[in-house]
Formats: structure tokens, sequence, C-alpha cells
């Protein structure tokens, strides 16, 4: 290889450019004699081309000449000197060269290496040839020549360092980017560049003799060829065996204990006096168990006759029997007599066709009609033996042992009977359907509203602490009173002869004179309530009632009743003469009574039956429902009795309304149920609605209109066709109609209070959102 020269041949790169042997030559000259420019960019390999071109650089001064290693003295040459200053890697990219391993490629690396070699030696070509004939070992020869060796193997230098200096960063980031890492001077580490088709590949396979022992280094992205011992490490891995040469798995085990038996023992310590003497404290449980034994606590095991009883479980049938002295005694059924297909000759219709056969042997077993197929035989001598004879006995067995015997009353009935036939919501009309008018002008959540008997006013109140009048018919605030505290109920005086409002605030209930409409009507109020005379003997009540001041007159206040305690409802009588209040407060004053005409108070109990929730008077009778967190009570008011109880079967009630005759009772609770009570029927509810996804806050039922309503925090307002019939073997009809939505949740709450109108089928809601609706 030293002695001949090649001739100078044109290289034709597959997508290249064509070049010559001379043309390659600053290419060799930058690969091997520039190592100055090499090491200034760790992590690409000679002969390799980037991904991206590096800027343009002044160019650096000529490397200072290092110490010989090995057997050459590499000196800096006039070529090198002369070189533009691009290091390998942008040589090759304006050359188009590339390490495809050919025998072009090896005889220029070889001649590079005979040149710089004779340069640290003699500079005979016979000292050249031997050395390239033996193999002599030159570093840059190895680094140019080699095209998967390491260039900085013989590097000695500590100030630079050649693996990656990413880190512990995942090398998946760098995926889409040219580099995996930075060196020291903070330049990027580009990625050899994986160019080679498989052509090349099986090229190098097959030139390399080490190519089955060169692996890629995923750190840096090189081929690292392994060595003896590391190829060795792996086969005994591979094997199954230890990693460590030395370790053997079968060295003999170090008997740590002896197996001689000692004369002597290890503890001459005799043996304690307990040990001879019965225990105490065993006598005594043996005492107990034997007295247990006795008294006949304890049934000592008795030995089992492992011999299993037979007997006959239909044996005993005859009517004489017990089995046959009952009177529901249903016997054993009999078997169904076999038909044609069971003969042993049967006519040729019953005769299964190959379809038919090879459609029953598909069949899952339960699926078949018939658990054989008929056979003809041409006589009975010819009939074999039924193999099925034994388990079909078997089966009838079990059925008769586990299946149940019972008689079935068949009662043809249609299941469209049972469902019950609801008339259309459109046959119920009229109901309200739609939003008609937003009364707007609280700044806060409107808790409580009333409509005023003839239907032309309605009276809301909020926690801005104000009460509004407002028109129905135009939504138009008459009058806005300022109240001065949170308004948690407010009720319109249901006698038409009476324009009175009273409001519940704080600790007291406020009487009001709106003085809205007809001004004879609000005289006649003032009259009336002018014309009490105090008695010459107060006598001490449960209430204190005060005239208003003529400040407080003029915002139409007549009359203030302190409680002492916070006020949560109140409620007129249908007279309109008598109010109910509820206190939230515990113990028997939680109701009182007061009496408009006499300025009376009371409290009717004298014990307290739970946290009270509403009160209600009844229409025509004297009757005071009560309804507590988990029942429902109802008074007379004349005998002073109780005269039933109503139980709901809810977690908390929120709210109650009786019907306009008197006899049904809706309840609405937290736990969003609807409760119907028919008080003819039973205490019991007699339906039970749960069309609301959240809690009730309110219901109410129609003055005239077979209606009934409830409002709910998920916003919205069920309405409901609620029919009471006069006759009182029919039961009253319960249907809901419509669902009304307008309202927008706020602080978790939706509805709050709903009314009806008077004399129209409308209805007013009041919601959290500071508005009230009228849907009609």
């Amino acid at each position: 290889m030293a002695g001949r020269s090649p001739p100078p041949r044109t290289l034709v790169v597959r997508g290249r450019k064509r070049l010559s042997v001379g043309d390659r030559e600053p290419a060799r000259r930058s690969m091997v004699g520039d190592s100055g420019a090499a090491r200034g960019a760790p992590g690409i390999r000679p002969g390799k081309r980037r991904s991206e071109p590096e800027p343009k650089r002044e160019p650096e001064p000529e490397p200072e000449p290092e110490e010989p290693t090995l057997f050459c003295d590499p000196e800096p040459s006039h070529r090198d000197s002369s070189d533009s200053g691009l290091s390998d890697s942008e040589e090759s990219v304006f050359s188009g060269l590339e390490d495809s391993g050919s025998d072009q490629s090896e005889d220029d690396d070889e001649e590079a290496d005979r040149v710089s070699c004779n340069k640290g030696l003699s500079g005979s070509e016979e000292a050249s040839g031997e050395q390239a004939q033996a193999g002599t070992p030159c570093p840059k020869a190895e680094m140019a020549g080699t095209s998967r060796g390491d260039e900085y193997a013989e590097d000695s230098s500590d100030e630079e360092d050649i693996r990656n200096t990413v880190g512990n960063v995942p090398l998946e980031w760098y995926d889409d980017f040219p580099h995996i890492g930075y060196d020291l001077d903070g330049r990027r580490i580009y990625k050899p560049l994986r160019t080679r088709d498989e052509l090349d590949q099986f090229l190098d396979k097959m030139d390399d003799p080490d190519f089955w022992r060169t692996v890629q280094d995923r750190m840096t992205g090189r081929d690292l060829r392994l060595t003896d011992e590391q190829v060795a490490l792996v086969q005994r891995l591979q094997r199954g065996q230890f990693g460590d040469v030395g370790f053997d798995p079968y060295e003999p085990a170090v008997d740590f204990f002896s197996g001689d038996v000692m004369i002597h023992p290890v503890t001459n310590r005799p043996a304690d006096k307990r040990s001879f003497i019965p225990s105490l404290v065993e006598k005594e449980k043996v005492s107990r168990m034997v007295h247990a034994i006795k008294m006949g606590w304890i049934q000592p095991r008795r030995p089992r006759d492992p011999t299993p009883k037979f007997y006959d479980l239909w044996a005993q049938e005859d009517p004489s029997a017990v089995l046959g002295r009952h009177k529901m005694h249903v016997p054993a059924p009999k078997l169904a007599l076999p038909g044609h297909a069971e003969s042993y000759n049967p006519p040729p219709e019953y005769l299964p066709s190959e379809e038919e056969h090879l459609a029953w042997a598909q069949q899952e077993p339960a699926e078949r009609k018939l658990n054989f197929l008929p056979q003809k035989f041409p006589s009975l001598r010819a009939v074999p033996a039924y193999s099925r004879f034994i388990q079909e006995r078997f089966e009838r067995c079990l059925d008769l042992y586990l299946c149940p015997r019972q008689r079935k009353m068949r009662v043809n009935v249609d299941p469209e009977d049972l469902i019950p036939k609801l008339p259309r919501p459109k046959d119920l009309q009229p109901f309200p359907t739609c939003q008609a008018l937003v009364y707007r002008g609280h700044s806060d959540l409107v808790r409580c509203l009333s409509v005023s008997p003839g239907g032309q006013w309605l009276a809301s109140g909020s926690d801005d602490g104000s009460m509004r009048l407002w028109e129905v018919a135009t939504a138009r605030c008459m009058k806005c009173v300022p109240l001065g505290g949170v308004v948690k109920s407010i009720a319109w005086n249901p006698n038409p002869t009476i324009c009175l409002v009273a409001a519940a605030i704080d600790d007291s209930v406020l009487l009001l004179n709106p003085a809205l409409g007809d001004w004879l009507l609000a005289g006649s109020t003032d009259q009336l309530l002018g014309a009490f005379t105090p008695p010459e003997e107060p006598t001490q009540q449960p209430a204190h009632w005060l005239e208003a001041s003529e400040e407080e007159r003029q915002r139409g206040l007549r009359l203030r009743i302190c409680h002492g305690k916070p006020v949560t409802q109140v409620t007129w009588h249908g007279r309109g003469d008598y109010l109910a209040v509820v206190l939230a407060t515990p113990g028997h004053t939680q109701v009182l009574l007061h009496q408009l005409s006499r300025r009376r108070s009371q409290s009717p109990f004298r014990r307290s039956h739970g946290q009270v929730q509403r009160v209600a008077f009844h229409p025509t009778r004297p009757f005071l429902f009560v309804a507590a967190q988990r029942s429902v009570r109802i008074y007379h008011l004349l005998r002073q009795e109780l005269t039933k109880k109503l139980m709901p079967n809810c977690k908390w009630v929120s709210s109650m309304a009786v019907h306009p005759a008197g006899d049904n009772v809706i309840c609405g609770s937290y736990d969003s149920k609807l409760v119907w009570f028919d008080l003819d029927l039973s205490t019991k509810p007699y339906r039970v609605l749960r069309h609301h996804k959240k809690a009730l806050r309110a219901v109410a039922f129609h003055p005239r209109y077979p209606l009934f309503a409830s409002g709910s925090d998920d916003g919205s307002i069920i309405v409901c066709h609620g029919m009471v019939y006069n006759d009182l073997l029919q039961n009253p009809l319960l249907v809901p109609v419509k669902v009304l939505k307008g309202h927008a949740l706020a602080r978790d709450l939706g509805v709050l209070d709903v009314a009806f109108h008077p004399t129209q089928p409308w209805i007013f809601s009041s919601g959290a959102d500071g508005t009230v609706r009228l849907f009609t």
C-alpha cells in the first residue's frame, strides 16, 4: 500500500458534486492537520456534514505544536497554515465529501498517514513503508482513517470535556434540534449526520471487521467500539451469569455453627419450682368448664352418624297424610305424554332434513325445542338404549325438589290498564304558561310577597330593608317604604274592607296602611284603628302594641307589635281580625296570636313540640296548622286540643299551604319533596312529588282555580293541576302541567316565594336575583 500511488480517479457521490482526488486534498489537510479546528467543535466527526452551517469567524491563530505522542511527531505544515480557517465540518459542507468507506477513501487516508509519519521519522520511503506494513500506530492516521473512531481518544487535555455536557436533561428534548448540548465555550455540540443509507451500512459491515462490536452512544450520538472486556461482560449477562469474573457462586459455604454435640449445657440454671407444681390458673379454668357442662351451658359434641339417610319425598301423598290434609297442597306436576316425534317409526313429516339437523346441532341446548332428534327404526327390537335416560331422571328429581310449588292465579290484565289515565295538560287549561312582567327595583334578594284581595296591588319585601308596593297591571312601583331591617314576611289583609299590610322586621310586626286605590277605603281603615279605646286595667301580654309616631304615620305606619324575639312569619286569618306570628325562639312561645280589634296577644301553647317552621289558619273552620321540622299538627282553637298529627316523612319542612276547601294540605321540604295530604284519607302523605332538583322554598294554592305551585332553589316554578272532587270516594287528581323558569340563581338561591293572583290564573314569584316576576 505504501509503494503504489493511486491513479487520479474521479469519485462520484450519489446526489453530490463530482470531485477528483486533487480536489479532496484541502479537505484531508483540514481533517488531519488542523487539530485546533477539530478540537474547537467537539462532537463533529471528520467527513460529516452539519445540519446548519457555523457562522463565519476570524481565522484562528496557528496552534502551537504539541508534544509528540507514541511514534509520530506531528509538525504544523505550511499547507495547514495556509488553510482558510474553516473547520473540518465546514470544509465537508463546501466540498460535499462524505465518509463512505470506499477503497478510494482508504487509499487517500493511507497516503496522508504516510506523509505525516515520514516527517517525524527519517523521511525515507522504506521506513514509511515498513511502518505502514507493520501497522505502526499514529494518532492522526487513526483519526483520519478510522471512520468511526474517537478523535479525542489520545487527547490528554484536562481543560476540555469531550463528553456530552447536557447534564440530566432528557435527550428527548433535543430530538428536534441539530445539537445535543454545549461545550465549555458555550458553542453547540452538533449531532453526527446520519445520512448513510442501507447500502453504505452494508458496505461498512463487509469492510469493517469490528462492525459487530460497534454501538451508538445515546448521550453523544457517536459510534463506540466495545473492548474485549465489555464484549465478554455482555456475553456473560446474556448467558445469565454474573458480571464479575472473579465471583464464584458455588464457593463452599462457611459453617458458622458447629455440628458437634456439646457435653456440657450452655446454662446450668436449675428448673423452676412452678414446673413441678400443678398450675392454679389452669385448675380454675377446668373447674369453670366442668361447672358449665353440669349446668348445661356447654353442650359436648355428640358423635355424628356417618350413614346417610334417604327417604322418599312424595311417598305419603295420600289424603290422610299431612301434606294431603293441607288445604293449599300442590301435587307434583306430571310428565307430558310422548308424542309422534318420540315413536320408533314416526311419520315422515316428523323426520328432520339435513338442514334441520345442522341447525339443531348449532343451537344451544336451552334453545332447542326438542332435546333429541326423531329417528326411524325398522322394528322395536332395533331401537337402542336411550343414553340420556339417567340424566333426564336426575334432572326431573332436581326440578321436583328444588323448584317451589305454588298456585298461579293467572289474571289476564293489560299492562296499559295499570298506568293511570292522566288527562293532557292542554285539557286542563287555564294555567300560567309564560312570563309577562318583571318588577325591578329591589337591590337585594326579595324574600316575600303578597297580593291585595282585589288583585290590583302587590307588596314585596326585600333584604335591602324596604317594602315596595307595585301596580300589578303595569309593573309600576307606587311606593317604596323604608322599614330599616330585613323584611322576613309580608301578608296583605284578606278582608277587602280593610287596607292593611303586615310586615315582619327583626322582632316587630308593622301594620301599614298603603293608602292605595280607594281613598274612602284607606280612610275607613284609619278610623277603625283609631276607634280603639285602651282598657282601664291593662293586662300582661306576651307582646307590646305601640302607636306609630307622627313621622312614621307619614310613611304609612300605623301600629307596631314588639315581641322581643325575631319574627320569621306573619299570616292573617280569613276574616282579617286575627293574625299569627312565628318567633325564632325555643320554648312554647314560638307561636303567638294577635287580635287587631282589641289589640290583644296570647300564646296558645303551653309546651313546645319542636322548632316551628310555618303556621296557617283553616279557611273556614277554627283550626290552626302548625308545621314543625318533621310533623304538622292541627289544633282546634275552640276546644283547645290537638286534632290530628300529619307525618310528611321529610327531613325538614320548609313551607306549607292549605287548600281553599280546607281538606287538603301541601308541604314543601328542603330535601326536594312536595307532599300532598288528604285530611279525610289518612295522616300519611297521599302523594309525594319529586319534581324539583333542589330545596323547596314556597308552596301556594290558587283561591279559585284547581292549581297549586312550588318554587325551588333550582330557579324553577312547577305549576300542577290539583282537582279536589266533592265526592269523598274519588281521590284528588294531581297532574304537573308547566315548568316556569326566569329567575337567575344567586348565592345558591332561586325562587324564594310564590303567590297566586286572587281572581286570574296568574302567579307571582320573587327570587334571589332581586326581581319579582308575573307569569300569565
